[in-house]
């Protein structure tokens, strides 16, 4: 495969960054788009909690992680890691088997240290846009978008001989609806916003 193909890799989480090394790896030319400012994808902890906790207004700040402040893994780290880079304790971090979501962070940014990925990451480019224009040469057409001021965009569009998913969890959940739904007295909320403080109050 030639040197000057081009990868774009969307998401800069746990598959998006083991993608972009491999491919790095392969000679290809990685580009990673990724939405927040800071490696991670789910593992990136934010505080804020949506207003919208079906997540069904189109019109709502989206808050993309799910962890709340306390949350532990619920695998063991020895099956975590990479074969060839495990997730180790390291002198003062989380000693624990189920370590802490800052630990698990910590090794998504020692990953992207050791293997040099940092130069191939646009941090704040969020991706609003891939499609197929040559089938017949692989090329596709990826739109992203930065926020230049707090109310205008710009919007790049760049050609890629291939595209890799790689953004996580979807935004837009889908509620199930069956009868009776309405007369329960509970509040419906999606689970995927069950987060931050809200989880310490259940």
């Amino acid at each position: 495969m030639r040197q000057s193909y081009k990868v774009a890799v969307l998401g800069g989480g746990f598959a998006g960054l083991v993608t972009a090394r491999e491919l790095k790896r392969e000679g290809l030319l990685v580009t990673v788009f990724e939405k927040a400012d800071h490696v991670g994808g789910i593992w990136l902890y934010n505080s804020g909690v949506e207003t919208d906790l079906l997540g069904l207004d189109p019109n709502r700040e989206i808050v993309h992680s799910s962890l709340y402040r306390s949350l532990r893994v619920n695998l063991p780290r020895q099956i975590m890691g990479f074969t060839d880079y495990p997730f180790m304790k390291k002198e003062g971090g989380d000693p624990r088997t189920f370590p802490g979501h800052e630990e698990v962070l910590k090794f998504l940014e020692d990953f992207v240290r050791d293997f040099r990925l940092m130069e191939l990451i646009r941090f704040g480019h969020e991706v609003v846009r891939v499609e197929l224009t040559d089938e017949a040469r692989h090329k596709w057409v990826v739109e992203s978008r930065t926020r230049e001021t707090e109310s205008r965009w710009e919007s790049k569009e760049e050609l890629f001989e291939a595209v890799v998913i790689c953004n996580g969890k979807h935004t837009e959940p889908k509620i199930a609806e069956f009868p009776g739904i309405s007369l329960m007295p509970l509040e419906i909320i999606e689970s995927a916003l069950l987060n931050k403080e809200i989880a310490s109050e259940i």
